[in-house]
């Protein structure tokens, strides 16, 4: 009863999970023919779902040859990403594997199967993937392989240091996140179903990849310590506390809220870029594939906004709330709306004592100036008596039958992945 009691207290978000799960993702998520695909092809289809929660779908989802290009530009980084988390693999050994990772995408034979991850299928079958690499036109082979030998450069670099100052911050980000940014916007150029300067304007790539690690290294605070990991930067949290770990007891959960406020308000600062990047974009699948996490990464941070919750467990948008987003970030004037929506919740919940609270008021000022509501954005959440009448009593009715909605609409709309 808990849960239909959020759903009753949410009915835009019942509506929508009904016209989600009623045929409305196709929408957002149309059906991929795989029974004209090679048998290469359809394998790295296969890992692709197998190893990714929250791209997957969207991947498919793209128009043409793009979808091949950036499927493969997955999977590349995905073996790049599991040769890297994988701690069984000496320094002296993943060092030079991640530098030239991006050779084997050109030798045919080349696999690695002492992996002990999870995803270590991908480094096990390389051959398959490193065949349908050589298989895409050369002007996609060369934007990934030049990413994946930047990343791998990166990768390795902070392999033996943590993340002390807030420009390596953004540097870690650029290596881990902005330069898939970059990938994919010059993909998206290649491919000719966006204009060149999607591509050529790195700034603004950058800055799509850099909000959403922030995002999800904010989020993923308590995570990261139970696993060992340190991704916030040194420099911000040391004004708070002796150890980052520290900012998890109790007694230190004022100065902990004030830290993360103000890693949210840093993050906020790629907003601008992020909306003038979406403005630049021709192509619905492009549109789609971008705006969606973009949009589910303002809602995250709007939840974990002057929040004890991410000191103390998992801080999770809800999942109608998700479905919402998914159905409405089609447009940039829907896009713009969203940003408005959630810097205004971030605002309303700043504490005058919030030692960057001018900081994150000017950031949202400057957000607003861009992003301001006019008619077609006003109206995203007004539904008509009637809809939401409906939606509450099909909600009384068949609450459970929506609590089991389909395993792979779940794992896409709450899934994050760094």
């Amino acid at each position: 009863m808990e849960l239909l009691r959020k759903w009753l207290g949410h009915p835009e978000d019942i509506y929508n999970l009904l016209r989600f799960k009623m045929g409305g993702y196709r929408a957002v998520m149309p059906r991929m023919d795989t029974d004209s695909l090679g048998c290469g092809l359809r394998t790295c289809y296969r890992y692709l779902n197998q190893t990714s929660r929250s791209f997957a779908a969207v991947i498919q989802a793209l128009d043409g040859e793009l979808r091949h290009a950036v499927c493969i530009f997955y999977l590349v980084l995905r073996a790049l990403d599991t040769v890297e988390d994988d701690m069984s693999i000496p320094l002296d050994v993943k060092v030079p594997m991640l530098h030239e990772f991006h050779s084997h995408l050109y030798q045919p034979d080349w696999r690695y199967t002492e992996s002990k991850e999870k995803d270590r299928q991908v480094l096990e079958d390389f051959p398959t993937i490193s065949m349908e690499f050589r298989n895409l036109s050369k002007v996609y082979q060369d934007v990934i392989s030049d990413i994946c030998h930047k990343m791998g450069v990166g990768m390795a670099e902070f392999l033996e240091k943590k993340v002390d100052s807030q420009c390596e911050w953004d540097k870690y980000c650029h290596y881990v996140a902005g330069l898939v940014g970059i990938g994919l916007s010059r993909l998206f150029s290649a491919s000719e179903l966006e204009d060149s300067i999607v591509g050529q304007d790195t700034d603004l790539a950058n800055s799509m990849g850099l909000f959403l690690q922030k995002t999800n290294i904010i989020r993923d605070y308590l995570e990261d310590q139970m696993e060992g990991r340190e991704f916030w930067p040194r420099e911000v949290w040391s004004r708070y506390a002796k150890k980052l770990s520290d900012l998890a007891k109790p007694e230190n959960i004022d100065v902990a809220v004030q830290c993360l406020n103000e890693l949210i308000t840093n993050a906020l600062h790629h907003v601008p870029d992020v909306l003038t990047y979406l403005s630049r974009l021709k192509n619905q699948s492009v549109f789609n594939f971008c705006a969606i996490p973009q949009v589910m990464a303002i809602a995250t941070l709007a939840a974990c906004y002057n929040n004890q919750q991410v000191f103390r467990g998992v801080v999770k948008i809800r999942k109608g709330q998700a479905v919402t987003l998914m159905m409405d970030a089609t447009n940039i004037q829907a896009v713009k709306a969203i940003m408005y929506q959630y810097v205004e919740e971030i605002y309303q919940k700043i504490p005058s004592t919030d030692p960057s609270s001018n900081k994150t008021q000017q950031v949202i000022a400057s957000i607003r100036a861009i992003s301001l509501p006019g008619s077609p954005m006003a109206s995203r959440h007004h539904y008509s008596p009637i809809y939401l009448s409906c939606a509450m009593l099909l909600a009384a009715l068949s609450w459970q039958y929506l609590s089991t909605l389909s395993k792979a609409t779940e794992e896409y709309v709450q899934g994050g992945e760094n």
